[in-house]
């Protein structure tokens, strides 16, 4: 076995096939990362096949349908043979394929805080797609930020609003900050939380809150 087929596990082996023999899709509209991907495959091997259309109804055999840019990935590294599922579909239903798998990547989202955890957990950042720089980006975007001090009216009241909010929070858009409470932050993380248990992501929180929270409270009994 070569050095570039060893990176293809047994699991595998039985469905690979030369790359030589594969197309890409004629029309994907998608663009990727050849970098992130040749280093993954170059780290991990291939741990899940691309798939391919047979083209007996498209008239374009052996044509990439999901996996476009890890092909792409594994001729760069050199690879001679790739692990393949077969398909054979018409047009329209490769075209949907296509779309569909690139799409469904599109609308996932990231628990920032839980990522920013696992990477900084890992041993070193080879093949996941980060750098040190993004990482440490991440982790910027997830820190706390510093308590500002709130004006004060002469009596203590400044101090005790520094105490009453800012240990728990601040919601903020553009340039406009607004302090939160703790019971204000203790409701916002249970509909955070049973958002991202309905949604296994938090895309879209903050416009279901926006809309559907607000909402369904402007249409409860007073």
């Amino acid at each position: 076995m070569s050095p570039a087929n060893s990176r293809i596990p047994a699991s595998l082996a039985d469905l690979t096939m030369p790359v030589a023999e594969l197309a890409q899709y004629h029309r994907n509209p998608r663009t990727g990362d050849l970098d992130s991907i040749a280093e993954s495959l170059d780290t991990h091997g291939q741990y899940k096949p691309i798939v391919v259309n047979k083209g007996s109804l498209t008239d374009r055999p052996n044509e990439v349908l999901a996996g476009n840019h890890t092909l792409k990935a594994a001729k760069r590294l050199g690879w001679s043979d790739i692990a393949v599922t077969w398909l054979d579909v018409d047009d329209d239903t490769a075209a949907k394929i296509v779309i569909v798998d690139n799409r469904t990547s599109d609308l996932a989202g990231y628990d920032t805080a839980l990522l920013a955890d696992i990477l900084t957990d890992l041993p070193d950042l080879d093949g996941t797609g980060y750098d040190q720089e993004q990482l440490d980006q991440i982790l910027d975007d997830t820190s706390l930020p510093a308590p500002i001090e709130l004006p004060t009216d002469g009596a203590g009241t400044g101090a005790a609003a520094t105490v009453d909010y800012l240990q728990w929070g601040y919601m903020q858009w553009s340039s406009t900050r607004v302090r939160i409470t703790q019971a204000e932050v203790e409701l916002l993380d249970a509909l955070y939380k049973q958002f991202v248990d309905a949604h296994d992501s938090d895309m879209g929180f903050g416009w279901h809150v926006l809309n559907e929270e607000h909402q369904a409270h402007e249409g409860a009994p007073a």
